[in-house]
């Protein structure tokens, strides 16, 4: 125990010394191993070299490079702004309806994106100056795409539930289908949200322009082809037709097809996608190489096992654990980014939780919203130093602001997904179980 907390210690340490956090956890990971193993360095860099080949060969990994090819093709294809036209037309007109069309679009986009800072900064190009037009305050409209941006962590496909399945080896395909409803239900408690500022504030999201009937025909007519896209592949994967590695592989494909046929690619935007695809996808595999040799020393110093000796020894009932874990999120979520506090706290906690008989699915949506809310929250909400970076005229201070009754709502979606399981549960039961 003393030497998992001596580690965590050095950890913290070279984070806050700007180390990158992929090398600061492979080197913790590595001496630790050694000091462990009598300073047998040997023996500690060939159980890690071994973690990195078996990582890099690993078949399913690919899934990553191939969705964020996805993502980036369709980013390119100028999807974004069609998204928030049609949802615009639906919800546009009424109070508040821009921030909401906002939200949705957010939604849609971080389907086939699946990321969040991507979804936050693509959508604020697109819906923050009509917002504007309109007399929307700063506050609702930065807040809107902030918080609708946290989507894209969840609602699949996730890279982060592909990293979490990677982490606990947990079907992917069975965290795409639990991601679903959630991912639903922040976006309704998000619009939520927006109500309850317009009620509060009239003032804060007037009223947008009606659309005629052929205006919306001509919106929904130009989201036809991705929506397409995203039915095939998240279809194709919830009915068991092709695995998530294969439907990553049919939906870059189809993207490229799409992103060719709208004539928006040219020879230097595909070299720029694919340039962009690798540096993002290089810097995924080695924060999550770095994880599982950090979770090397972790296990080889039991710090699980002595993890469940305590809990044991309080005779702590599984759903108190739980509260505790999210407690932890949340303040972890104040200093960390989203990612990085997951690949750090999955391999000390998931064992625990497994040991208490909880439905790992279930728990691995559990710390995704968790993870979320720290996208928005102060004082290391990615999301909104994203925003205030692209907006220079508008401070974060406003968008935190702003994002109050968002994180509110996620709070309330995750107290609902703890008391209420089979929100999570109930999809990947009904296909697969």
């Amino acid at each position: 125990m003393m030497e998992s907390l001596i580690g965590f210690g050095v950890l913290l340490a070279l984070i806050f010394m700007r180390i990158p956090i992929a090398f600061a956890m492979a080197l913790v990971g590595i001496v630790g191993y050694a000091a462990l193993s009598d300073f047998n360095f040997t023996a500690a860099l060939s159980v890690s070299a071994r973690r990195l080949l078996d990582t890099a060969q690993d078949y399913s990994l690919s899934v990553i490079p191939l969705f964020i090819l996805m993502g980036n093709l369709v980013s390119r294809s100028g999807l974004s702004n069609e998204l928030f036209q049609a949802s615009h037309a639906l919800i546009g007109h009424r109070k508040g309806g821009m921030a909401m069309a906002a939200i949705t679009a957010c939604g849609g986009f971080s389907a086939i994106c699946g990321s969040s800072l991507a979804t936050a900064a693509t959508m604020s190009r697109v819906a923050i100056p009509p917002m504007r037009q309109f007399g929307y305050a700063d506050s609702l409209a930065t807040a809107a795409i902030a918080a609708g941006g946290t989507l894209g962590i969840l609602i699949p496909p996730s890279v982060a539930l592909i990293i979490y399945g990677v982490l606990t080896e947990q079907s992917i395909r069975d965290l795409f289908a639990a991601g679903l409803v959630p991912g639903i239900l922040g976006v309704l408690l998000y619009l939520g949200a927006v109500r309850y500022v317009v009620w509060r504030d009239p003032e804060a999201g007037p009223r947008g322009e009606a659309m005629s009937r052929t205006e919306k025909w001509r919106a929904f007519k130009g989201v036809g082809g991705i929506l397409s896209l995203f039915m095939l592949v998240m279809g194709g994967i919830y009915l068991g037709v092709f695995t998530p590695t294969e439907a990553a592989g049919i939906g870059a494909a189809g993207a490229l097809v799409i992103a060719l046929k709208r004539k928006t690619l040219t020879a230097k935007a595909l070299l720029d996608v694919l340039t962009e695809t690798a540096r993002t996808s290089t810097m995924l595999f080695c924060v999550v190489i770095g994880a599982l040799i950090l979770s090397n020393f972790i296990n080889r110093a039991g710090l699980p096992d002595h993890l469940v000796e305590l809990i044991t020894g309080f005779s702590l009932s599984p759903m108190m654990v739980v509260l505790l874990i999210i407690a932890i999120y949340l303040v972890l979520g104040a200093v960390f980014e989203s990612m990085s506090m997951m690949l750090l706290t999955v391999p000390v906690f998931f064992p625990v939780v497994q040991s208490m008989g909880l439905d790992p699915i279930w728990f691995g949506i559990i710390v995704v919203v968790a993870t979320e809310i720290s996208l928005i929250t102060p004082p290391v909400g990615m999301n909104v130093f994203v925003l205030s970076g692209m907006l220079k005229d508008v401070n974060s201070a406003t968008v935190f602001r702003g994002v109050t009754p968002f994180w509110c709502a996620d709070i309330v979606r995750l107290g609902l997904l703890i008391l209420l399981p089979a929100l999570t549960l109930w999809l990947p039961n009904l296909l697969y179980r």
